[in-house]
């Protein structure tokens, strides 16, 4: 994953679909091109879901990773251009 430094973070984890989407969604289109945002989320669905929904919107994944806390760490980076 890339190491560096997200400019927000967003923490989902107790949150069921559709909110992941929807509050992962509105942290993505808050930031500015080229900031990078780091998704906390817990279980299959948010993990399946968000990622993909965000490259939908044209954010570039910069990678993710499961701690041994379960939580799973999506990093993606605004693009460039959008607004």
């Amino acid at each position: 994953m890339n190491k560096q430094d997200p400019d927000h973070y967003i923490d989902v984890t107790k949150d069921v679909c559709p909110m992941t989407f929807v509050k992962s969604k509105l942290a993505y289109e808050r930031a500015k091109p080229g900031e990078i945002i780091e998704i906390w989320m817990r279980g299959a669905e948010p993990i399946s879901n968000v990622p993909r929904a965000l490259h939908e919107a044209g954010a570039e994944s910069l990678g993710g990773e499961a701690g041994a806390d379960g939580v799973f760490r999506l990093r993606v980076r605004k693009a460039i251009g959008a607004e």
